[in-house]
């Protein structure tokens, strides 16, 4: 079985956000699968995904400090400053981490390890709703 949708998540503040809870009630159909896998991609170029750390939140509070610090804001090299200056260096880490995950899912549910969660890394200070696109084959 195949199946595609697309959802949007609610709007953050800048950060690194656990969001394994809102891509699950996005994605009722989970249930249905016994093994499979879900394919989600992030459909923006100033935020991201990964996986880590579920259980302990200043985990996020550092991954934001170390990506401030990894790429600040108004180096004198960027020439892309339009748009803000948290704009460059957040398509710099949208492409340092990805937009796209790849999960296992087995028995209706995402087979992730005991301390695992998705994050969303909002790298804006208003980046708004982001979009997803999910996709999921199994049986």
């Amino acid at each position: 079985m195949w199946l595609q949708k697309e959802f949007q998540l609610k709007s953050r503040s800048r950060g690194f956000h656990l969001i394994t809870g809102e891509i699950v009630e996005n994605l009722p159909e989970l249930s249905n699968i016994d093994c499979g896998l879900l394919h989600l991609l992030l459909q923006h170029t100033s935020a991201s995904l990964t996986i880590n750390e579920n259980a302990d939140p200043t985990v996020r509070q550092d991954f934001e400090s170390h990506f401030n610090q990894f790429v600040p804001e108004n180096a004198p090299y960027y020439l892309h400053d339009y748009e803000g200056s948290d704009d460059m260096p957040a398509h710099i880490k949208s492409s340092y981490l990805g937009v796209s995950l790849h999960i296992p899912i087995t028995r209706g549910r995402l087979n992730l390890g005991t301390w695992q969660g998705v994050y969303l890394g909002e790298h804006r200070n208003r980046g708004g709703a982001r979009r997803v696109v999910a996709t999921i084959n199994g049986e």
